[in-house]
């Protein structure tokens, strides 16, 4: 059953000039640029490969940065970046693709970070439930640096644009990379 008023599918569409750029088309004909991965999108995602995956993302929570944002307005759950918050990026390690405290020993992104791009973030489901080493981990929907420059893999989008996805987004909404 759809939640009025929620989106339920976002096609993700890598520009034909610059694979690290693109466009989310979301419900009712809304265009929003966005920055994908420096190599494009992918159907052989592997760790550290700076691309996006294609596949179906669904969003599964959603963090702010209390002290640089309000938390959003969002049907999603909904958690607070912490200084100590991480994530583990290491495909030896048995909380690979999870979240993590810090210190933490085994190779891992910090989440409260000097610059903006994941003071409003989503983590998206790839590779998440049975998490399969080497296949890429923390593909989420952050906030895009200036310029739209690539990200490492995930999709990136402007803060008011995050905002109105997230007013829109449950756990049904989906990302179509192709």
């Amino acid at each position: 059953m759809a939640t009025r008023g929620a989106l339920r599918r976002i096609a993700v569409v890598a520009s034909p000039i610059d694979r690290s750029r693109g466009l989310l088309a979301v419900g009712g004909g809304g265009l929003v640029p966005c920055a994908l991965g420096r190599a494009g999108i992918t159907r052989r995602k592997r760790e550290g490969d700076g691309a996006t995956p294609a596949g179906t993302l669904r969003p599964v929570l959603a963090w702010w940065r209390p002290d640089r944002v309000t938390r959003p307005v969002t049907r999603l759950p909904t958690a607070p970046i912490r200084p100590d918050s991480a994530w583990c990026d290491d495909p030896a390690d048995r909380n690979y693709n999870r979240a993590v405290r810090l210190p933490f020993a085994a190779s891992h992104e910090r989440l409260w970070r000097d610059d903006h791009l994941y003071d409003l973030c989503v983590v998206l489901d790839w590779n998440l439930d049975r998490p399969v080493a080497g296949a890429g981990s923390a593909i989420f929907l952050h906030l895009a640096a200036p310029g739209f420059t690539p990200t490492a893999g995930c999709i990136a989008v402007t803060e008011p644009a995050m905002r109105r996805l997230l007013s829109l987004a449950t756990t049904e909404t989906y990302f179509d990379t192709g």
